[in-house]
């Protein structure tokens, strides 16, 4: 093997310099408050000769602090599997620069607003301008190494994969290592990952690799995680609680005479109760009643769900199931605290019965309350039959492992897009 003394660490590291400076946070940041905030006040300073000086320093350490807050959000967003910076910049920047303001209102600062509006613009452009940079010219690239299940893990079309032929680097330019950690794996190629981490190039399990692209943790090497692993933080899920009930209480004004008006077309379209309420398995295997709005004849026949179209669905029920709105009364599952915003999907006592044969670990998913949405819903859609399950599970063991604020900002906005497209309908 040749040695790295004479290439792969040191040359790599040299030949890629003005790339880790092209794409280095910091670098990022400093220009980015030069064009986004100085650059509009300096632009704007004869119009501001007579402001008092307070308001100079002042508008510019909140445009600068809202800037910086769009920029940590939408790369704390966009780091999970699936997640479009682009997709959140112009909603994050308006809802930063939008707060920022909002405490200088409440505080009384002065603030000089034409600056401020300059700044979101420039903001929002410079942020775009980077995710295009980002996404046509920072493309991910690993070199692979050829042992174990490698080639089951070392598929997604985002990443650059260089599989090795020696265990060798030679001038390859690479952001990381790849191997199966629980192959056979001969000496050499051990001593070569050896080399790679001694000069800091980043070695990655084949499953963590996997696993962080799909957004789903295989079953297969599920007690690699060790269970503790995949235990939600209890910090954040009393603080998601008290979320709950706040963002409940707050949207319930608005989504009352949707409810009001779905109800009376239910009523219409096929007389019978309004609601289907159900038992299902809940939070720590506990049963509760979940209430949704009826969106089939009164008397279906069969009980189980079919795909494609199912002639026991009303017209209306098309619509409702469609868009989601058939969930909406579970929000007051949400208030008596058997479910949450989000989480993942309840299943019936019968079905959570079946699939915990057929299915290893089902019942763990229990191990956080259940939601409205979830990380399976936005990715997977609707799923019935076991194959589509055991995928299903391995999404809701990612959402338990990563369960956080930030992955829930991102089903919600994924929510809203379903809601808009019907993806995943049933």
């Amino acid at each position: 093997m040749q040695s790295f003394k004479d290439n792969p660490g040191r040359n790599r590291r040299h030949s890629l310099w003005y790339e880790r400076i092209l794409f280095s946070r910091s670098v990022n940041l400093l220009l980015g408050v030069v064009l986004c905030v100085i650059l509009p006040f300096w632009f704007f300073r004869d119009s501001f000769a007579t402001s008092p000086q307070s308001a100079t320093f002042i508008t510019l350490f909140l445009c600068a602090a809202a800037l910086l807050a769009t920029v940590s959000v939408v790369r704390q967003i966009a780091s999970y599997p699936g997640a479009r910076s682009y997709f959140y910049i112009l909603p994050v920047a308006l809802v930063s620069f939008g707060l920022a303001y909002l405490v200088a209102y409440v505080v009384n600062l002065p603030v000089l607003e034409s600056v401020v509006i300059v700044s979101l613009v420039c903001s929002i452009i410079y942020c775009f301008a980077g995710s295009y940079v980002g996404i046509k010219y920072q493309s991910r690239k690993l070199a692979v190494v050829p042992f174990g299940r490698i080639s089951e893990f070392c598929v997604s079309s985002d990443i650059d994969w260089r599989f090795l032929e020696t265990p060798d680097l030679h001038s390859m330019r690479v952001d990381g290592v790849v191997a199966d950690l629980r192959a056979e794996i001969p000496d050499e190629w051990q001593k070569f990952l050896a080399e790679c981490a001694i000069h800091r190039i980043p070695v990655y399990n084949a499953r963590q690799i996997h696993e962080s692209v799909t957004g789903r943790v295989h079953l297969d090497h599920m007690y690699e995680n060790k269970f503790g692993s995949l235990l939600p933080r209890e910090d954040y899920e009393l603080l998601k609680r008290v979320f709950d009930v706040i963002a409940v209480l707050l949207v319930l004004p608005a989504v009352i005479p949707v409810m009001l008006v779905t109800a009376w077309l239910i009523r219409r379209d096929d007389p019978g109760p309004v609601f289907f309420n159900q038992i299902r398995m809940g939070f720590k295997c506990k049963p509760f009643k979940v209430y949704k709005f009826r969106s089939m004849y009164v008397n279906p026949g069969t009980t189980f769900t079919a795909e494609g179209e199912d002639p026991r669905i009303t017209r209306i029920g098309k619509v409702i199931r469609k868009y989601r709105i058939d969930e909406l009364p579970q929000l007051f599952n949400v208030l008596q605290g058997n479910m949450s915003l989000i989480g993942p999907r309840p299943e019936s006592l019968s079905l959570a019965e079946w699939y915990e044969k057929d299915v290893p670990f089902f019942h763990y998913r229990h191990v956080v309350r259940p939601g409205i949405s979830g990380w399976a819903q936005v990715e997977q859609g609707y799923a019935a039959e076991v194959e589509g399950m055991t995928k299903k599970l391995e999404y809701d063991f990612y959402y338990i492992k990563h369960f956080s604020f930030w992955l829930d900002i991102l089903i919600v906005a994924r929510t809203i897009k379903t809601m808009l497209t019907g993806f995943g309908a049933r």
